[in-house]
C-alpha cells in the first residue's frame, strides 16, 4: 500500500463517513492540532522513559496517548461518520481529574503564574499544555459550526491543567527552581 493517494492534492481530504471537505475545514484543523499534540507528548513520553523514577508519568502519558486517537477521531467525524468511532468515556475525564488532584496535593500552593522551563522535559510539559490549548480553541470553533461532543472539549480542557500539573510536579522531580512571574 502507498503512502500517499494524490486525493488531497487539490486542498480536500476525507473526514469519517466520507465526507469530502477543504483541509483549512474547522474539523481538521481541530484534529490536526490534537495530532500534533500527541506527538509532543511522546516526545515527552520518551524523554520521561530515560529516567527510572518516572516509569508512573510514562504510563499515564501512554495512556492519554491511547485516549488522544479517540479525540481525533471524534473531531474527524462527518455528516455520515458518527455510527463508526465509539464515543470518549465519561471516565476519561474523571481519570484526569483524579490525576491532576493527586499531584497537585504535593505541591505547594501558588498565587502567581509560573514561567516554563528549568528543565527541558518541564518545558515540554508547557509545550504540551500550550498546544493543548490551541486544541481546545480549534475544537470550540468546529463545535460551533458542527457540533463536537461535550465529552471532547471538556477533555482537553481538563488536558492542558494535567500537562501544567504535571509540569510543575516535575519541577520538583528534577529539583529545579520553579520560577514565578512578578510583574
Amino acid at each position: 500500500m502507498k503512502i500517499y493517494t494524490k486525493q488531497g492534492d487539490g486542498g480536500l481530504t476525507s473526514l469519517v463517513g466520507g465526507e469530502r471537505v477543504f483541509k483549512t475545514d474547522e474539523r481538521v484543523e481541530a484534529y490536526g492540532t490534537v495530532d500534533e499534540l500527541s506527538a509532543f507528548t511522546a516526545m515527552l513520553a520518551d524523554r520521561l522513559r530515560e529516567d527510572p523514577k518516572a516509569s508512573g508519568y510514562v504510563e499515564e502519558l501512554e495512556r492519554i496517548l491511547s485516549q488522544m486517537m479517540t479525540v481525533e477521531a471524534l473531531l474527524a467525524v462527518g455528516e455520515e461518520g458518527s455510527e463508526k468511532v465509539a464515543p470518549l468515556a465519561a471516565e476519561t475525564i474523571a481519570w484526569l481529574e483524579e490525576r491532576i488532584d493527586a499531584l497537585q496535593q504535593r505541591l505547594a500552593p501558588i498565587t502567581r503564574f509560573t514561567i516554563p522551563g528549568g528543565h527541558a522535559t518541564v518545558s515540554a510539559c508547557h509545550i504540551c499544555r500550550t498546544v493543548c490549548r490551541r486544541a481546545e480553541r480549534a475544537a470550540l470553533r468546529a463545535d460551533q459550526r458542527y457540533g463536537v461532543p461535550a465529552e471532547v472539549l471538556a477533555w482537553l480542557n481538563r488536558l492542558s491543567d494535567y500537562f501544567y500539573v504535571l509540569g510543575r510536579t516535575l519541577t520538583a522531580h528534577y529539583g529545579v527552581t520553579e520560577t514565578q512571574w512578578i510583574p
